[in-house]
């Protein structure tokens, strides 16, 4: 069984910053991507980051040199720095992860359960 758990949401001031955090853990033999997505009242959940088992890494135009995904030292983590908050920033982060749990299964999409990014003054 593989979980993903997301942490670090909450409410902050235009021009602030937060980091979020996932964590995978179960039965993971190896994870292909980590990314994260957002979704707005009334909006389409939207991609926001991902990196690649190889490090390389991709962000939607509207967070660019704001917002930074990396990777933890601790196994199966991973981060989303977020700089410059805007209130247009205001969303449910979700973190995923397609994980591969066994050399004879496919790889499987996993979501965490969300949380809540607010930014207001």
């Amino acid at each position: 069984q593989v979980q993903v758990e997301e942490s670090g949401g909450g409410l902050v001031q235009p021009g602030g910053s937060l980091r979020l955090s996932c964590a995978a853990s179960g039965n993971i033999l190896s994870i292909n991507t980590m990314n994260w997505y957002r979704q707005a009242p009334g909006q389409q959940r939207e991609l926001v980051a991902l990196i690649t088992s190889g490090g390389s890494t991709n962000y939607a135009d509207s967070v660019k040199g704001r917002f930074t995904i990396s990777r933890g030292h601790a196994k199966n983590t991973f981060y989303l720095q977020m700089n410059s908050l805007k209130p247009e920033d205001t969303a449910v982060y979700y973190c995923y992860a397609k994980i591969k749990t066994d050399l004879w299964v496919p790889t499987a999409d996993y979501w965490g359960q969300g949380t809540q990014v607010t930014v207001s003054s």
